[in-house]
């Protein structure tokens, strides 16, 4: 049994939260393989996130816990969360819970038992099973494939919100990722890929959110100024322990 901390960042969501954490809770009720801990990390909301994760937290003592980011960004809200965590393993996922469940073991227990370091979930691997808009698919396999053509990146997706790290792959790995938005995630994939890291893939069933509220234009540019910013300066790697 290994304890894990499933990171839900959260900005402006205390209409959908209370649902997906319950839904979330009882999911974890019925896998007790290992000891579940659900974290939301309200960065930056203007709404009652935060009171709603509070609220939460109290009703769920040492099950739910309550991370107060004033600032907005989900790369910074995995940052502080991963490395305050004390668990084994830090996962995280989006909290409207597009991607299915059905994986979650298949992400935590290659961590768990360390045949892994990470482990991702893929929208574009053969065998997911994905509904969403061709927009939002024609940019996920343009961005993996400009990673692929500018970085060497040797996975199917990057930006899944889904993924799992190790307690020492992310003291080791998450300070030196400079991106506290959307890129983090390709950042740290990157990273972890270049500097030897165990990568496990998960094809995911993954359903898009309609009222998402990400910014497409914005995050394209996000994403085109880390990839030029890590053509420039070079992948690091970890100070030797």
């Amino acid at each position: 049994m290994a304890t894990v901390d499933l990171v839900l960042p959260a900005y402006n969501e205390e209409r959908g939260l209370g649902e997906s954490v319950h839904t979330l809770l009882a999911w974890c009720e019925a896998h007790p393989r290992h000891a579940w801990r659900i974290v939301v990390a309200d960065n930056g909301s203007t709404d009652r996130t935060l009171e709603v994760a509070r609220s939460l937290e109290a009703e769920h003592a040492g099950r739910v816990a309550a991370l107060h980011i004033p600032v907005a960004g989900r790369g910074l809200a995995l940052r502080t969360a991963w490395l305050t965590s004390e668990a084994d393993v830090a996962a995280y996922m989006d909290v409207d819970l597009s991607t299915s469940l059905d994986a979650l073991p298949a992400l935590v227990d290659p961590l768990a038992s360390g045949e892994a370091d990470l482990a991702v979930g893929s929208r574009l691997h053969p065998l997911a099973r994905t509904r969403r808009g061709l927009r939002r698919e024609v940019l996920s396999r343009g961005f993996v494939l400009l990673l692929r053509l500018a970085l060497g990146f040797r996975l199917t997706d990057a930006q899944c919100g889904f993924k799992a790290i190790r307690r020492e792959a992310a003291r080791a790995l998450v300070p030196l990722v400079r991106d506290n938005a959307w890129f983090f995630d390709a950042e740290l994939l990157l990273l972890a890929q270049h500097n030897g890291y165990r990568i496990r893939e998960v094809p995911v069933d993954w359903t898009d959110d309609p009222v998402s509220s990400v910014r497409i234009v914005r995050t394209v540019a996000e994403d085109l100024r880390g990839i030029w910013r890590l053509r420039r300066d070079g992948i690091p790697r970890p100070p030797r322990p």
